[in-house]
């Protein structure tokens, strides 16, 4: 399973990605929103530093606006995929855009009919929102469940992008489903190292290799 990098924060990608482990970075508006620079000059120092695929979100609502904000964010690096919601005019957006041949990731889905019409439509991403559908009291792992399932019966190319994960849990259960990738904060990525019995046993190693020099 891949690991993309939720944020638009220089800082945050440039030290997760020398990890080795980063395959890619989803930004959205309110992300964007948080950094002082222009958004397009973020995503192309994101492209840069990443070399794989970086989500960025168009922040029009209409079919025209989509279009023409799609286009542009394209233009800034071919490793731009381009976002969209999940709207009536995001699925038209998404097939218009598609069919011109850009990467297309189609956003803020919460259930398996929607994932289904996003990959209908040729959608290159399909983001489900684990986190939020547990904040209601549902659980978001049925949903990614529901949509690897029907994609491996109509053999859908649309890779699921396990989005709104809260903690490691949520990324080994995504990986056990089958999801292709999961989407996280820099906090979610860091919490995959840890773990209180490997500090533990850290510790004592150090302690007694001390021990041994003293000696």
């Amino acid at each position: 399973m891949k690991f993309f990098v939720d944020t638009g924060n220089i800082t945050d990608i440039t030290r997760l990605h020398a990890l080795g482990i980063i395959d890619g970075v989803t930004t959205n508006p309110s992300l964007m929103a948080k950094e002082t620079r222009d958004s397009r000059e973020i995503l192309r120092e994101i492209c840069d530093i990443v070399q794989g695929p970086v989500s960025g979100e168009v922040v029009a609502t209409d079919l025209d606006g989509m279009l023409r904000e799609g286009r542009e964010l394209r233009r800034i690096s071919e490793h731009i995929v381009v976002k969209v919601p999940f709207t009536q005019a995001g699925v038209q957006a998404c097939k218009t855009l598609t069919e011109e041949g850009t990467r297309v990731n189609v956003t803020l889905v919460f259930s398996a009919a929607q994932a289904l019409i996003a990959a209908k439509v040729g959608a290159y991403f399909v983001s489900p929102f684990v986190g939020r559908l547990d904040d209601i009291g549902h659980d978001g792992m049925d949903l990614i469940e529901d949509i690897v399932e029907i994609y491996d019966n109509y053999e859908f190319t649309t890779q699921v992008l396990v989005a709104s994960t809260r903690g490691p849990l949520h990324i080994v259960q995504a990986a056990k489903l089958g999801a292709d990738i999961c989407t996280c904060p820099p906090a979610v990525i860091e919490a995959l190292f840890k773990h209180p019995l490997t500090d533990l046993g850290l510790e004592k190693f150090l302690k007694d290799w001390e021990k041994a020099q003293q000696k």
